[in-house]
């Protein structure tokens, strides 16, 4: 059933997924600080929600002010963060010691399980828990050591599942390709925390202080930005910035509320509402 889009005038948290939306590689998209202008013009909060478990908030609050973007850590949520935190949330559960944690990953992924109290460890004999995100410098001889963890009876935890990372030379293999190498390898599959799971928008819901009714989702990829959100009752716009395409966006059921080209065409339609 298609919502009435005078709705979006109730919404007061936008989250935005980052590659693909807020940019690709280290080239920024249009209207990134109209839209973020627009929602301060009008009462409304934001956060940057992204798979990507490469960096921290800070490496990449630095990253958006080479491009011009100009925002605050707390106002990024990435899968790292989300999946450290999630995993500290189990400690102590029957089932859920408390134990070393060996990481293919890079600082974002390693500081956000350090910060959240775990010890890292490279021994596969030593780890209670294998976290495998993105790690555009990984080696042989690490995705080795990850397996032999799972193998071994480490409680496999995967940040995210995208298949593919966008990038100025195209679409490079993403955390989800390398949580399919160690599945495989390790005959195992993981828990994945990172969208489209519910742990990730339930977290980014709470650090802005809105109800589903209130948030809107806007990413570029159905199959983890809009599937996640759509069951959670989010308002959700497709956007045609990155990976999935205008058809891609139709024929998916359900649907998206909104298509938009990009984000100075988001703006438009939520002024629109807003003006309803």
């Amino acid at each position: 059933m298609t919502r009435d889009l005078a709705g979006l005038r109730s919404v007061r948290g936008v989250l935005f997924d980052m590659d693909g939306v807020i940019y690709v590689g280290t080239k920024p998209l249009a209207g990134v600080q109209q839209a973020i202008d627009y929602l301060a013009e009008t009462g409304r909060k934001f956060l940057f929600v992204t798979n990507n478990a490469s960096k921290t908030p800070e490496q990449f609050v630095k990253r958006l002010a080479e491009m011009d973007i100009h925002i605050q850590p707390d106002q990024v949520l990435g899968s790292a963060e989300a999946t450290a935190s999630w995993l500290a949330s189990q400690m102590g559960q029957p089932g859920w010691p408390r134990g070393p944690v060996i990481v293919m990953g890079q600082d974002g992924l390693k500081v956000a399980l350090q910060k959240n109290g775990f010890e890292l460890t490279t021994d596969p004999d030593a780890a209670t828990y294998a976290v495998a995100g993105i790690n555009f410098h990984l080696t042989y001889d690490e995705l080795a050591n990850v397996t032999l963890a799972i193998r071994r009876g480490a409680k496999f935890i995967g940040t995210n599942s995208d298949a593919t990372f966008p990038s100025e030379r195209g679409f490079l293999p993403g955390a989800g390709s390398i949580l399919a190498l160690l599945s495989t390898a390790s005959g195992q599959q993981p828990q994945v925390i990172g969208k489209p799971n519910r742990g990730m928008y339930e977290q980014a819901m709470a650090r802005l202080n809105v109800t589903p009714d209130q948030t809107l989702m806007v990413g570029d990829r159905y199959d983890t930005d809009i599937s996640g959100a759509i069951p959670l009752g989010l308002w959700t716009a497709g956007i045609l910035t990155g990976i999935s395409t205008r058809n891609d966006f139709e024929q998916a059921s359900p649907r998206p509320d909104l298509i938009v080209n990009d984000l100075p065409d988001l703006v438009a339609q939520l002024r629109q509402a807003d003006n309803r």
